[in-house]
Parts: C-alpha cells; structure tokens; sequence
C-alpha cells in the first residue's frame, strides 16, 4: 500500500531507456540520446510545477526487475510524477506487449523485456490527475500487428498518456534525438509560460514528421472522451507564433479575421474556443471523436487565415496543408489526402529543397494514401505527379519508385477492372 500524503510532497522524475532500434545496421531510435536531452531540461519544468522533484535516469537496465524496483519507488511518491519511455516494443509468441530493454533477444523476450502491463500495474493505486506518462517508441515486427489489434497502450485509468508508436522500419530519430521528442523538448524551453501537456503532445507530434500509419497517443477513444483543455493566457509559442511565425498574439485568427466567421460558424465551434491558444488538440479531437467534417472545415479556416496573413507558398500555410491531408487520412478520404500531401511535398520541395526532412515526410504521406486508393481512375489521376515528385527525390529508397511508376502502369493498362489492387 502507498501513502501518498505522508511527509514532504515531493515530485519525481523517471526516464527510461529501453534498447535501440536498428535496422540494416542504421540506428532508427536512440533511447539513450533521448535520455541525455530530457535529462537536460530542468525537472521543475517537466513536471510544470516548483516542489521538490527527485530525477532518476535508467539507460542501459538489462534486468526487467531492476526496471520494475524503479517504478515502484517512483509510483510510491506523494507528488506529481512524469514517466518516460523510449525504446523498441515488442511481443512474446502470446502476444503480450513488452518494452525490449538492452540485450532483449526474440527468444527469451518474457526473461530480458519489461511486461508493458507491469506500468499499468504499478501506477494503477496513484491518485488520479498526478502522474504522466510519455512514450516515444518504435514497434517491431511482432508488437506492430498486436498494437493494431488492441487500438492503443493501456495504462491505468488515473493516468494521462501521450506519445507515439512508429510502425517497423520507419527511422524515428536517425540515431539522433528522436522527432517527437526534440519538439518536445523545443516547445518546453519556449514561451514565458509552460503549456499543458496536451497542447505540447500536439505541437510535438504534428511537427515530428511520423510516418504514416504511426500510432498517436490518446487514441481516438481516450481523446474523444476529453474537453479541449483551456490553453494557458496570454500562451504564444515564443519563436514560432501561432499559427506560424508571426510577430506577435495578433498573429491568431479570432472572431473578426479575415475569412475565418463565415467557417467558424459551419463548423458549430466558436472560434474562441481556440483563437487564443493551440487549435491543433481541438481539431484532432473532433477527427478521432469521428466529426470529420467538422474538423476539416475548421482546419480549412484556419488554413485560409494563414493564405491571407503568410501567403499560400508560406511555410505556414504548407503546415496546414498537412494537416488537413492528415485529417483527409482519418477520415477515410484517401483521394483528397493523396492530393494534399502531393501538394505540399511540392511547396516545401520548392521552398526547401530535396534535403529536407519535412520533404521526405510530405512525399511518405502522399506515397502512403495513394497505396490506399482502390479505385483505378484515382490511381491514374495522381499517379503521374506523385512519380514526378518522387524522382525529385535522389535520396529516396529506387524501388519506391519502381513500384509506384509499375503499379501506375499496370493501371493505365486496358481492360482492367475498375478496382484494383495494392
């Protein structure tokens, strides 16, 4: 039994590296540099709060129970207290889910991995609203199916979970620090107030450039269940004004901007609802609370707002692009998301060049939802320009474009049927 309100009130800190994901001899996620540059920010500030916070690093554990004697005695704190992992998930021949730590081999996961729903199991008699926890992790080949098939990682029904789950073989961190978790950290160190760990989940992950397909957490469900939280007053992003980089709290739309009433109002949400903070968790919300079109239209305002203050070839604008082929994505619209996506790789090919990682990201999005297009006269439709923008592309993987140009061809060919296959 935990007594939580006995002595000091402390908070606590746990940080946890599992084992590295490699592929082909590249490190895809480097747990232990993510590790290093969460251990650089200063505890008061990941845990949004002052009291006194005790910091614990485990990078490198082999033994699953020196992993869980950790978790206890974090779980057993009085304070707030922030869990993070990154590493590799995996499964057994069962199917249970694990956190593969250093020296996990497939065959002896159940003896060298951390049972996930040991986390669960100790955070479960933690008063509700105190404890966090962040993932950033890559699922191999055995946990990725099991991981589509229950929806999400359950943790305990107290506890508040964000993150992400990249698919097998999509590169996370390139042996660097991970996307989602330098936007996380970036986002942290800006502004002159901390934003709530919702608003900096969805700074984080729309900015990480994942792969399509990646698993965000709260799932559709756990999000769907929640209220758009309050964004912090007067909160602004320093250094990246929302919705872009403007100079200044005038730079988001509210009731009287240009385009955005007539929007606002088609959408049933008031724009004060997000006008004077972060949108992004709001529309996300709507996608995955299944309001698909209430979401696209809100994300089409603001969208326009940006057309209008940045131009529609900025930076900005292209962001939104995204984001409303991401929402098309969601929603099932694969034509429209194809589209968008080929759009934006486009724009950000022209204003970035062939180096840029949001380039390949864009050009991933696109390659993804046109595999997802079943129907031959879409696939022909945008075929010819997502292979235009693929050999744009010198870095990219030669066979994706083989296979994109000879699923374009055998399209093209006469006498097909009307469906086709990916």
């Amino acid at each position: 039994m935990y007594f939580y309100g006995s002595g000091q009130r402390r908070g606590h800190v746990l940080l946890i590296a599992g084992d590295a994901v490699v592929r082909r001899r590249t490190v895809q996620l480097a747990p232990s540099a993510n590790l290093a540059a969460l251990a650089m920010v200063p505890a008061s500030v990941l845990l949004g709060g002052e009291l006194p916070t005790d910091t614990v690093c485990l990078d490198g554990a082999r033994d699953p129970n020196t992993v869980l004697t950790r978790l206890r005695s974090a779980a057993a704190t009085p304070g707030p207290l922030l869990v993070y992992l990154s590493g590799r998930l995996t499964a057994d021949r069962r199917g249970r889910l694990y956190v593969a730590l250093a020296g996990t081999t497939r065959s002896a996961v159940r003896y060298t991995a951390l049972p996930w729903e040991w986390l669960g199991g100790e955070l479960r008699g933690r008063p509700a609203g105190l404890t966090t926890v962040l993932l950033d992790l890559v699922a191999d080949g055995d946990a990725w199916p099991v991981l589509r098939e229950c929806g999400g990682l359950p943790v305990s029904s107290g506890t508040e979970v964000y993150g992400v789950v990249c698919p097998p073989g999509f590169a996370a961190g390139g042996g660097a620090v991970s996307g989602y978790t330098r936007h996380w950290i970036e986002q942290l160190r800006r502004g002159p107030a901390r934003p709530a760990d919702v608003q900096l989940h969805a700074l984080a992950a729309g900015a990480a450039g994942l792969p399509p397909g990646a698993l965000v957490l709260p799932t559709a469900r756990e999000l769907s269940m929640r209220p758009a939280p309050p964004a912090p007053d007067p909160y602004q992003p320093g250094g990246q004004r929302w919705p872009g980089r403007g100079d200044g709290p005038d730079s988001a739309p509210n009731a009287g901007a240009a385009r955005t009433p007539a929007a606002g109002a088609a959408v049933g949400s008031p724009l004060g609802e997000v006008s004077g903070g972060e949108p992004r968790p709001h529309i996300h919300a709507l996608a995955t609370g299944g309001r698909h079109l209430e979401a696209a239209a809100l994300a089409r305002a603001w969208e326009e707002h940006v057309q209008h203050t940045y131009g529609s070839s900025s930076v900005e604008a292209v962001e939104w692009a995204e984001i409303r082929a991401d929402l098309a994505r969601m929603a099932g619209d694969f034509p429209v998301a194809t589209g968008l996506w080929i759009g934006a790789c486009r724009a950000r090919l022209a204003g970035q060049g062939v180096a840029g990682p949001e380039v390949h990201a864009a050009a991933a999005g696109a390659l993804y939802c046109w595999t997802q297009l079943k129907d031959r006269a879409s696939v022909v439709e945008s075929g010819p320009e997502l292979v235009a923008v693929l050999r744009a592309l010198p870095a990219l993987d030669p066979r994706l474009l083989r296979l994109t140009q000879a699923r374009l061809d055998a399209s093209r060919a006469p006498g097909l049927p009307r469906a086709v296959r990916t």
